[in-house]
């Protein structure tokens, strides 16, 4: 049994308990993947993530991801916050001004700073692994989970990265807060919903994020489905190159993401803050 290194964060949030909580574990060389998994289900958050060396000699640290009911390629909050705490255990990036990450996706860059403010995390959404509208089949499931005529969604698309998220787009943010899901029929999606503030509000948008098969019917704040929305709504002329998000308050939370388009990367951003810090024996 050996101790490590243990961090929880609260990630997309620059006030501790808004945000959506992650669990590190560092040094996690030696570790099997049903001990990952059974920490993770433990933990019961929606992820807890192992730091290991890389394996890509161009990458600073790799990362696995875990939710309670199984394992990511790619997941926002978790890249964010693995990289506050790699750099805050005295991890040191190849390049100062960019830390990458290696995870199932591949290479993720994380930069420092951006759009004003020094303190903030961001990573460069990776490539959409599908895109495009959802079929009429599933289009129905999504309907009937969310508990909406066909005709409130506005559009359903495909903005996978990784986890297989699919997005809505409703007609105003009260329409996505007022949402009732019904997670039965939501078996087998992962799915996204954005709907637009009104003009002035301190956000852009409000989205939500449900879950259900990976154990997390809602999540919190959602760094990969945050990514897919901005590179299909920034793409489609709906969203500006930079806006902000709300999601969380359907949950008590408050947390915010930060979406910036520089040349050809869209950046997804927040605030990481440490909550715990000590060790974990497995």
């Amino acid at each position: 049994m050996t101790p490590r290194r243990f961090s929880q964060l609260d990630v997309f949030s620059a006030v501790p308990l808004r945000g959506n909580p992650l669990a590190v574990v560092h040094d996690a060389q030696g570790l099997s993947d049903g001990q990952m998994a059974d920490f993770a289900r433990w933990t019961n958050l929606s992820e807890t993530t192992f730091l290991l060396p890389p394996d890509d000699p161009a990458a600073d640290y790799r990362v696995r991801i875990f939710t309670p009911g199984g394992e990511l390629p790619f997941a926002g909050h978790p890249t964010l916050g693995s990289c506050h705490a790699w750099l805050a255990a005295g991890g040191l990036p190849r390049d100062p001004g960019t830390v990458v990450q290696q995870c199932g996706v591949g290479r993720v860059r994380v930069r420092r700073g951006g759009a004003g403010d020094a303190a903030r995390l961001a990573f460069a959404a990776p490539a959409l692994r599908r895109s495009g509208p959802v079929d009429a089949v599933l289009r129905a499931q999504a309907a009937a989970a969310l508990g909406l005529p066909d005709a409130d969604l506005l559009q359903l698309e495909w903005i996978d990265n990784g986890p297989g998220w699919m997005a809505a787009r409703l007609r105003d943010a009260a329409a996505v807060l007022a949402l009732k899901p019904d997670f039965i029929r939501m078996q087998g999606l992962n799915l996204g919903v954005v709907g637009p503030h009104p003009a002035g509000s301190e956000c852009q948008f409000e989205v939500r994020a449900f879950v259900p098969d990976l154990g997390v019917p809602e999540d919190p704040v959602t760094g990969s489905l945050n990514a897919g929305l901005a590179q299909w709504l920034i793409g489609a002329g709906l969203a500006p190159d930079r806006y902000q998000v709300a999601q969380g308050a359907a949950l008590g939370r408050a947390g915010r993401v930060f979406v910036e388009r520089e040349g050809a990367d869209i950046w997804i951003g927040g605030a990481v803050c440490a909550v715990i810090t000590g060790s974990v024996t497995l």
